[in-house]
C-alpha cells in the first residue's frame, strides 16, 4: 500500500508538471523533448553503475534514541569532568612526591580524557549536535574533526606508553632503572601529543556518517580504516602482546615467592587497557558495518547502534577514577587529602558572618 501510494503521488506530480508545461517543447528533429523522470528509489544516475550494499530507501533514517543521548552526555560531562579534574590534582601530587614515570603517564592520560570530554562530548555532541542541530559551517566542523581525532589518538597512545613503561619495569628492570626519569617521560608524552595532533590533520576531510548519503569514496574508506587501525586495532595488539608478557613474567616470579602475583600498578594497567578494549569495540564494529553492509544515513538500526556505541565509547573517559580508587589505597588517601584541602581552603576564605562581626567588635571595643 505504501509503494502504491508513493507511485500514485509520483504520477500525480508528473501529470501536474506536464499540464503546466503543455505544449511540449520540440526537439530540432521534430520529436518532442522528454525530460527523464526521477527513479522511484531516489537513486542518483551518477551512481547507477555502483553495485553494492547500500539499500535503496528514499528517506533518511530517523534518530530513534531521541533525547536520550543528550541527557546521557550532559550527565557524563557534569560528573566526569569534575572527577577527572580531581584525578589530575591527585595524580599531580603523587607524581611530584614519588617521581615515578607511571604517575606521569596516568596524569597525561587523564589530561587527554579531559580534552576528549570538552572537544568531543561538549563541542561535538552537545553544542554542535544538540544545540545547533548540526547547522554549523563546514570549515568549523572539519576543524573540530582534527581536534576530536587528535584527542582520541593522544588518549590511546598515552595508554600505549604506560604499557611499554610497565613492560620495561617488570621484564627489563635494570634498563628501566637506568633510562627512566621524569624528564624522559615528559619528552615521550610531548612527542605523543604532537604526533596525535599531526595525525588528526587528515581527518579534516572526514565525512559525517549521519549525512553521508552517497556510497563511500576511496578517501572515505581510507580515513575510516586509518581511524580503526590507529585508535583500536594497533593499540589493542600492543596491549595484548605486552600484557601477556607482563602476566607471564609475574606468574613466574610469584611461583618463586619473590613478589605478589599482580602488583597494584600492573592491575591498574590491565584494568585501563581492558576497559578501553571493551568500551571501544562496539564503535569499531558499527563503523565497519556502516562502511560495508548498511549506512547510518539509510538504516535506523545502524543509526541507533552508532548512537549507543558512541555513548559506550565516551564512558571510557570517566571510568578510570573509579578504577584507581578501587585498586590503589595510596590514590584513595591522596584524593581524600585533596578534598580536605579544598574544603579547608573554602572555609578559610569565607568565614561565618558572626565571626567577622565578633572580630570587628573586639577590635573596636578598647578604643570606645
Amino acid at each position: 500500500l505504501h509503494t502504491a501510494s508513493s507511485l500514485l503521488s509520483l504520477l500525480l506530480g508528473v501529470a501536474q508538471h506536464m499540464a503546466s508545461c503543455w505544449p511540449l517543447s520540440q526537439h530540432p528533429s521534430g520529436q518532442p523533448q522528454v525530460t527523464p523522470l526521477p527513479t522511484l528509489n531516489g537513486s542518483n544516475p551518477r551512481h547507477d553503475d555502483v553495485v553494492g550494499h547500500w539499500p535503496e530507501i528514499p528517506e533518511r533514517s530517523p534518530c530513534v534514541a531521541g533525547i536520550i543521548p543528550v541527557i546521557y552526555y550532559s550527565v557524563l560531562l557534569s560528573l566526569g569532568l569534575p572527577v577527572n579534574v580531581l584525578t589530575t590534582v591527585a595524580l599531580a601530587r603523587l607524581a611530584a612526591r614519588t617521581r615515578k614515570p607511571s604517575y606521569h603517564y596516568l596524569l597525561a592520560l587523564t589530561a587527554s580524557d579531559i580534552v576528549t570530554q570538552v572537544v568531543i562530548v561538549f563541542v561535538g555532541f552537545l553544542l554542535q549536535g544538540a544545540v545547533l542541530a548540526r547547522k554549523v559551517p563546514q570549515a568549523v566542523v572539519r576543524t573540530a574533526n582534527i581536534l576530536e581525532f587528535a584527542a582520541n589518538h593522544a588518549s590511546v597512545w598515552i595508554a600505549v606508553l604506560l604499557t611499554v613503561d610497565r613492560y620495561n619495569a617488570l621484564c627489563r628492570p635494570l634498563r628501566h632503572r637506568a633510562t627512566s626519569s621524569p624528564g624522559r617521560s615528559h619528552r615521550a608524552i610531548a612527542a605523543v601529543f604532537s604526533t596525535a595532533l599531526l595525525t588528526g590533520i587528515p581527518f579534516y576531510w572526514w565525512l559525517d556518517v549521519w549525512r553521508d548519503a552517497d556510497p563511500p569514496s576511496t578517501m572515505d574508506k581510507l580515513l575510516k580504516w586509518v581511524h580503526c587501525l590507529v585508535v583500536y586495532f594497533i593499540p589493542c595488539n600492543i596491549f595484548l602482546v605486552t600484557n601477556s608478557a607482563i602476566v607471564l613474567r609475574l606468574r613466574k616470579k610469584s611461583q618463586r615467592g619473590l613478589q605478589p602475583w599482580v602488583s597494584k600498578s600492573t592491575a591498574i594497567l590491565l584494568g585501563v587497557t581492558s576497559l578501553f578494549a571493551l568500551l571501544w569495540a562496539p564503535r569499531i564494529c558499527v563503523m565497519l558495518y556502516h562502511l560495508y553492509v548498511a549506512p547510518v544515513y539509510r538504516d535506523w538500526r545502524v543509526h541507533l547502534a552508532l548512537d549507543i556505541a558512541n555513548m559506550v565509547a565516551m564512558l571510557n573517559t570517566a571510568v578510570n577514577f573509579g578504577l584507581y580508587c578501587f585498586i590503589s589505597k595510596t590514590f584513595r588517601a591522596t584524593v581524600r587529602q585533596v578534598i580536605h584541602d579544598a574544603h579547608m581552603s573554602c572555609t578559610l576564605k569565607s568565614p561565618p558572618k558572626g565571626t567577622v562581626v565578633e572580630l570587628v567588635l573586639k577590635s573596636v571595643g578598647p578604643e570606645l
